[in-house]
Parts: C-alpha cells; sequence; structure tokens
C-alpha cells in the first residue's frame, strides 16, 4: 500500500465504526497522523488498535454542537503543529418513516445529527488550514437526498451538499479543497452503538424495508456498496492525487446519482 498521507495530519470524524473507521484504517496504513474524534469511547479502542502502526490520538465529543468541534480542532492542532485533511463523516438517518409521520422533535433531531457536525467542524478547522494556505475537506454526503422515508435526512445531506459547493466557491483561490462523497447503501458490520435504541414495530420495518428495496432498485448495480468502496472514494478525494477537484458532490451509489 501506499504512503500517499506520509506525515499528513488526518482529522476523522465519526471514526469509531463503519465508513469512519474503514478510512482511519486505509489512511493509517498510508502514513497519515491521525485524530479519530466520535461521541462514543469505541474511538480510544481504534486509536489502541491503529497506534502499533502509526501516530494517533483519538477525541470524544460531541459535534453537533459547536464546542465539541472546537475542542476537536484545536486538541488536534495543538498535538500535530497542523490539520491537512478534515474527514466529516458524522451522521446517520435516526428514524425511517414516511414524513407526516415524524414530529418536530425528531426532524430536528436528524437536522442536527447530518448537518450541524459538518457545519461545525468545518467552522473549527477552516482557520487553521488557513494559516497554511492548503488543506482538504471531504464531506460525507449521501445518495438518500433523493429517497423515500427519511426526508429530513435526505434535506440534512442536501444542506450537506449546498456547504461543500458554498465552502469550495469562498477557498478554492485560497489553497483549500471541499468535496463530498455521497454513498449508497453501505454493506457493514452491525453497529455497536445503534443511532436509534427503541424497539422496531412492524410498521417501522415495512418502512424500513422500503428503504432497502429502494436503494437497491435504483443502483444500476444492484447491490450494496462496500465500505473499501466508500473509503477508498474518500481517501481519492482526500489526497493531491485530486489537487485539482473541488466543489464536487461524488455519487458511489453504483449508478444511483442521489
Amino acid at each position: 500500500m501506499s504512503d500517499q498521507f506520509k506525515g499528513q495530519v488526518m482529522l476523522i470524524t465519526g471514526a469509531a465504526q463503519g465508513i469512519g473507521e474503514r478510512v482511519a484504517e486505509l489512511a493509517a496504513a498510508q502514513g497519515a497522523r491521525l485524530a479519530l474524534v466520535d461521541r462514543s469511547p469505541l474511538v480510544h479502542d481504534l486509536r489502541q488498535r491503529l497506534s502499533a502502526t502509526a501516530e494517533v490520538m483519538s477525541i470524544e465529543a460531541d459535534l453537533e454542537q459547536f464546542e465539541g468541534a472546537e475542542k476537536a480542532a484545536t486538541q488536534t492542532y495543538q498535538a500535530f503543529g497542523c490539520i491537512d485533511i478534515l474527514v466529516n463523516n458524522v451522521g446517520g438517518t435516526i428514524w425511517t418513516k414516511p414524513f407526516e409521520h415524524y414530529g418536530p422533535a425528531e426532524i430536528e433531531a436528524e437536522v442536527r445529527r447530518s448537518l450541524f457536525p459538518t457545519l461545525w467542524c468545518c467552522r473549527a478547522v477552516l482557520p487553521f488550514m488557513l494559516k497554511k494556505k492548503k488543506g482538504s475537506i471531504v464531506n460525507v454526503s449521501s445518495i438518500a437526498t433523493r429517497s423515500v422515508n427519511r426526508v429530513p435526512y435526505g434535506a440534512a445531506k442536501g444542506g450537506v451538499n449546498a456547504l461543500t459547493a458554498c465552502l469550495a466557491f469562498e477557498n478554492g483561490e485560497r489553497g483549500i479543497r471541499v468535496n463530498a462523497v455521497s454513498p449508497g447503501g453501505t454493506e457493514a458490520p452491525p453497529r455497536r452503538v445503534p443511532r436509534n435504541t427503541a424497539r422496531l414495530g412492524r410498521k417501522d420495518k415495512a418502512w424500513y424495508q422500503e428503504i432497502v428495496d429502494q436503494t437497491v432498485s435504483s443502483t444500476l448495480m444492484k447491490r450494496y456498496g462496500t465500505l473499501d468502496e466508500q473509503a477508498e472514494a474518500i481517501l481519492f478525494l482526500a489526497s493531491d492525487r485530486a489537487s485539482y477537484i473541488t466543489g464536487t458532490v461524488l455519487p458511489v451509489g453504483g449508478g444511483d446519482q442521489g
């Protein structure tokens, strides 16, 4: 495996499991110095596992609040002296149901989970990148901006796409590239920290199955992707191999453009 990130400092949010965990594993193998951020203490287990081969720190933080993002960015900068790459991976559907069944508090919770961590982390990290006049931000969006039974989540990820475009416009001439990857359905181990701890009823299971069916039918390949297929796309956009790419939202959904 190459050492394309050798010496570069990469801050990865939502790193404790799923896509974020796989990004961290691959980046560590390619020489990155890592700051792993998650609200779950599981992030420390990942740090311990990767520290045998890479320089790694782990931070527990609630990124739905700016204070958490500021803490993560500041501690990373203090430890490493710079932040070269930010991968914003926090987000995920909490509930799955037709929009008329969402309560106001649930709608707000979905937006807080899947838009604000990316918004806050971009704001917290950007000043450190501007000091160096160079940096790469990769936001993890979703093809669920066109999907069923998760309107608030889709709206939040649509906000991530707009954030990506606007930040790229503002910072292209200042040396900061900003892109996004929009994953489709992805095969992953069961979440160790579920997004929703409530017991699913019959209707909930049926609504969730509608998402699965729509995801598979919308992809030209008629299958879910793998963690590696998502992580490799993220790392490509993060790397200098994508040095002339900014403001791009890359769908990684087997042909589903989102």
